[in-house]
């Protein structure tokens, strides 16, 4: 961990892995695009488009040229002026009405500003279940990689209008890391209206900016809390730490900084906070099966099976299984728990939870015999299983 005064070499690390990106995910905050009063601010969005346009380096296409792919809250701050809200509401219902007449107006605005610079714009609105299963995993990889290849610039927003509880990302910051996977970006920058991670309160005397994490170590005794966590939006520091974990850990680089010093984060100055890659990069989808879905129900193993699953990498057989609780579907994600209730694992369960009490600890041959052969397969396959827990 460096701190704001350091080396001339550090700086040229970090000047390295921002300089060399070719296809950046920048996130921005509610508080970075809207009034005090909950509108939209159209200078601030425009100055953060010129940002991104000179930033871009030429046409797509051309030589230098970088894809951007933007994650943009504001989209409920947006929605409280014109529906007379004062402040954010608390009830979820209040929430999508004010992210549906929100979305509009930020893609509008970002239209419109992006069209100084002869660039479109695609909105792009995701819920958990969009990168969890499968099939919508794909749909949403393939619509980002094309609106790119045609050179415009996707908008990405969660889905506020009609995610529930049980669907949401619940901050923007997680969505950029997933999203920054999911299009195998080079780097991310994620922008607030703090200017990096801080080894105490920013408004304290003595703290002092972090300027690089290389890793986990690098942030043992910070107290991050819930600095920099704006009025009109739902992210603090926490949440960019954790989003600048995941993506870390999946072999992204991460700027943290505030969106006045965007220009000098993209053009590989030493500002903000720089986050080092940690991981190597994994299964995509799996990624956001660890991070971005919610378990609607639990499946607790034998230990054999516990065992199988860890450290063997196999797929959930109905054998292994003790007990089941929750009420889910085929299809939804469940953890899977050892015998002292640690969620050791997460998958996409292959059947519905009134069917698995009938499984428990059978193999697949008498249930195939019993039930007929579309019961002679696994209770979770191993391409849909993520370990939590080794």
């Amino acid at each position: 961990m460096t701190g704001a005064g350091a080396d001339s070499g550090a700086a040229a690390t970090a000047r390295a892995e921002v300089t060399g990106a070719r296809r950046i995910v920048v996130k921005v905050g509610s508080s970075s695009l809207t009034t005090a009063g909950g509108g939209l601010d159209a200078d601030r969005v425009d100055a953060l488009v010129d940002t991104l346009a000179k930033a871009g380096g030429g046409a797509p296409g051309e030589p230098g040229a970088r894809e951007i792919v933007l994650v943009s809250s504001g989209a409920i701050a947006a929605g409280l002026a014109p529906l007379g809200l004062e402040r954010r509401p608390r009830d979820l219902a209040r929430q999508q009405a004010a992210a549906s007449v929100g979305q509009g107006l930020l893609v509008a605005r970002y239209t419109a500003s992006f069209a100084r610079y002869g660039r479109r714009v695609g909105q792009v609105l995701l819920t958990t279940d969009d990168t969890s299963r499968r099939a919508h995993y794909r749909n949403a990889f393939r619509t980002l990689e094309q609106l790119l290849a045609m050179g415009a610039v996707p908008i990405v927003n969660e889905n506020d209008t009609v995610a529930t509880d049980e669907i949401r990302f619940g901050d923007n910051d997680r969505l950029a890391a997933l999203v920054a996977h999911l299009v195998r970006a080079d780097l991310l920058v994620l922008l607030s209206d703090v200017d990096g991670l801080y080894d105490g309160d920013p408004s304290t005397p003595g703290t002092s900016r972090i300027a690089e994490v290389a890793g986990p170590a690098d942030l043992a005794g910070v107290s991050i809390g819930s600095a920099g966590k704006a009025g009109v939006g739902t992210g603090g520091m926490v949440t960019k730490v954790e989003a600048a974990r995941i993506a870390a850990a999946a072999g992204i680089p991460v700027v943290l900084t505030s969106a006045s010093q965007a220009a000098d984060a993209l053009a590989g100055r030493p500002t903000g906070t720089l986050f080092h890659r940690t991981g190597r990069r994994s299964a995509d989808r799996l990624l956001w099966l660890a991070h971005a879905s919610t378990p609607r129900g639990a499946l607790t193993l034998d230990e054999g099976a516990v065992r199988a699953v860890i450290e063997g990498s196999a797929s959930l057989l109905p054998a292994g299984i003790a007990s089941v609780e929750g009420e889910f579907s085929a299809g939804d994600p469940v953890e899977l728990r050892d015998q002292a209730g640690r969620a050791v694992a997460r998958g996409l369960v292959a059947f519905d939870a009134g069917e698995i009490p009938q499984l428990l600890g059978r193999s697949t041959r008498d249930l195939a015999r019993d039930l007929g052969p579309g019961y002679e397969r696994e209770v979770v396959h191993r391409d849909d299983l993520v370990v939590l827990h080794r």
